[in-house]
């Protein structure tokens, strides 16, 4: 019989409805519950893709012994935390606080007013070391609850006051990055950099997509300057190794969520749509500053795999592919998941389906043999060279591709969670319109196009001008969990890259309705939140209202929004946008130069902002040859965050268009505006382009 799980709408949340356990979704009827029964409640966090979230389900959520000891003693409460990343905060600063270390599967044990008092990650079924098992803790905690309710009591709201402190504080006073903290966080990044592998650091190895972009921007900004050059090699160096690793998937495109070691060689194998989205811009831009014909081709390949893996039937991007592929065991008939097993090979693999020559030689090429990379003598597969360097290599090696492909599709595969998340599909839809547009695939764009409708028919509730925003939905069916300020802010973010590559009026009107939402209930005297100011999830407030500017995985809530104000108040002239940008921009102004790898979206838009960013207007007939000449070369302009309009002259909707006329023979024309200053319009690419050549800062300092 199924749970209180089986009319949620997290993918994750279903995987448990089955569970003998009783478990309830995170909302007010959870904690009624818990203080009706004067019991604790314990509070499960993952998410589909996570490995060791699996694993704690199979071994203890689906035991029957487990579950009824689990029902007796507690109020249990799972949460996604792609769903509910404000949950997943809250309680994760309490499990860090309380035990050093954080991380998923989450349990925490609450008060019925939802004070954490304990806290850990994984528990095993059976005693490990000092670890004890799961039935060992649950019996533990419900003593302690029952016997020395007092110190439980009181641990709750020390906690509950730690937390309160931890409140990132006002930041009324603080400035955003000038050149001297983008060059010092350039210096810090130099110095962490691994020389032999790429990257920052060592194992586990994430791909440091903002830290890059951060980087592009910096030496598109200051290209023959010192600082400039030491950007763009730095950045370069780690494209190139992640670009030929373990970690991109070399038969059918896409990044896996991380490396297991320092050297790209293992992924831990789930693929996140928000990793993809955002290195599939990256590798567009370096594209765009070097002509590295490596990151056109990777851009394209991570495009073409979100559309083939995480389209959904309503147009929307799913959330990721499952890190397991389910198994049945031949033996027993038991299913089981099997980390990889969609991706690895071995040698008797390729020679077996791509012949004795091509198999020897595509095992060469992939660094497949023995005693293998990966488990059981397989490998994943890596790029021992540049094939496309080479036109004869490069047609062997595509015509080997998709061999490995269709053997790959025949494999079992691993599963996908298909909840389609705002803010990540808002990341999407600026990579596949800016590769669509730069890299002449206007099918690209017209999915970016169809996705935004999407995220926009399904995620808008309430009425009037203002937008609200439903987090997340499956099957075009919204979740009940609210919007945060990631979602507003990314998916601004995406309409507008829509605006500057198609036009379209309604795209920015649409994100300037968002930013509206952001100015009016994310933003205040006491600083950027990630949670809107009318929100009534009564246990987080009674903690803290979660705000956290620092970069993690993709843009905090308060880059995200800081990224969008600045291009939506220079597109609309709006001192207001900028304002509320410069304040989303505190936090790193105060830190990102010492911890650059915590701020790099952040980053990134500072050197926006310090840049202006630029302002494009290209007016013309829509089938003006020139009018499309201008824009293109307005998109492909390395410029830091310039913002295009084209359209018609005075276009309704449309302030960068207001008072720009066509020539007096009615042809198109270009118009640049810089720190609110405005050049002589242009009507050539060449003249454009001079326009729009970086100018060097005074000082460096590197």
């Amino acid at each position: 019989m199924a749970n209180r799980l089986e009319h949620a709408t997290s993918p994750y949340l279903l995987q448990h409805k089955d569970n003998p356990v009783d478990w309830r979704q995170w909302g007010e009827g959870a904690f009624a519950e818990a203080s009706r029964r004067d019991a604790p409640i314990l509070l499960s966090v993952g998410y589909a893709a996570c490995h060791w979230c699996h694993v704690m389900a199979h071994e203890s959520f689906e035991d029957p012994e487990v579950a009824d000891l689990m029902n007796k003693l507690f109020v249990n409460v799972k949460v996604d935390r792609e769903e509910r990343p404000d949950v997943d905060s809250t309680y994760m600063a309490a499990t860090q606080a309380l035990t050093g270390q954080g991380g998923w599967p989450m349990t925490v044990f609450l008060t019925p007013e939802g004070r954490p008092f304990y806290a850990g990650t994984y528990y095993p079924p059976v005693p490990r070391g000092p670890m004890p098992s799961f039935r060992q803790l649950l019996t533990a905690v419900s003593n302690t609850w029952n016997q020395r309710r007092g110190e439980v009591l009181e641990a709750g709201d020390r906690i509950a006051k730690a937390l309160a402190d931890q409140a990132i504080p006002s930041s009324a006073g603080a400035t955003p990055p000038d050149w001297d903290t983008l060059t010092s966080a350039l210096q810090k990044l130099v110095s962490s950099e691994d020389p032999v592998h790429g990257g920052f650091g060592g194992a586990p190895k994430f791909p440091p997509s903002m830290v890059l972009e951060f980087l592009i921007r910096y030496a598109a900004a200051q290209p023959l300057a010192p600082g400039g050059r030491a950007a763009r090699d730095l950045a370069g160096r780690t494209l190139r190794a992640m670009a030929r690793s373990g970690m991109y998937d070399q038969v059918a495109g896409g990044f896996a969520r991380y490396s297991v070691d320092a050297g790209w060689v293992v992924p831990h194998f789930e693929k996140m749509l928000y990793d993809n989205a955002q290195l599939a811009r990256v590798y567009l831009h370096w594209w765009r500053l070097t002509g590295e014909a490596v990151g056109s081709r990777i851009a394209l390949e991570t495009c073409d795999w979100m559309l083939s893996a995480l389209l959904t039937d309503e147009q929307g991007l799913a959330s990721s592919l499952d890190a397991d592929t389910e198994v049945v065991d031949e033996e027993t008939g038991e299913a089981h998941g099997e980390e990889g097993r969609t991706y690895v090979w071995t040698p008797e693999d390729l020679l077996t389906h791509l012949g004795p020559e091509d198999g020897a030689w595509a095992a060469a090429l992939l660094r497949v043999g023995r005693p293998g990379t990966f488990e059981h003598g397989a490998s994943t597969a890596q790029l021992a060279q540049d094939v496309w360097a080479d036109p004869f290599t490069a047609a062997r090696w595509e015509g080997l591709r998709e061999k490995l492909r269709a053997v790959r599709t025949a494999r079992p595969q691993p599963g996908r969670d298909d909840k389609v998340v705002v803010a990540w599909n808002g990341l999407a839809i600026a990579a596949l319109a800016e590769t669509g547009a730069l890299l002449n695939r206007p099918d690209l764009v017209e999915a970016a196009g169809r996705i935004a409708n999407l995220v926009l028919r399904v995620h808008i509730h309430g009425s009037g001008v203002v937008p609200r925003l439903h987090r997340a939905s499956r099957h075009g069916n919204p979740g009940a969990a609210v919007g945060v300020l990631e979602d507003y802010g990314d998916l601004a973010e995406g309409l507008l890259a829509l605006h500057h590559v198609t036009g379209e009026v309604r795209w920015l009107a649409t994100a300037g309705n968002l930013l509206e939402v952001v100015m009016a209930q994310f933003i205040d005297d006491d600083g950027v939140h990630d949670t809107a100011a009318d929100s009534t999830d009564e246990a987080l407030l009674a903690l803290r209202r979660p705000a956290d500017p620092t970069d993690n995985a993709y843009p905090s809530g308060a880059s995200a929004a800081a990224g969008a104000l600045l291009s939506y108040a220079a597109l609309t002239g709006s001192s207001r946008a900028r304002e509320a940008a410069q304040r989303c921009l505190a936090a790193t102004g105060a830190v990102g130069g010492h911890a650059p790898q915590a701020f790099g979206w952040g980053l990134a838009v500072s050197v926006a902002r310090l840049d202006g960013p630029r302002e494009i207007a290209i007016v013309g007939h829509e089938d003006d040859p020139v009018r499309l000449d201008l824009h293109l070369a307005a998109l492909a302009s390395t410029a830091p965050g310039a913002v295009i309009s084209a359209g018609a002259p005075d276009a309704p909707g449309v302030p960068l268009l207001a008072g720009r006329p066509l020539t007096r023979s009615g042809e198109a024309q270009a118009f640049v505006c810089q720190n609110f200053a405005c050049r002589l319009s242009v009507t050539t690419v060449a003249e454009l382009e001079k326009q729009l050549a970086p100018e060097v800062p005074a000082t460096e300092g590197f």
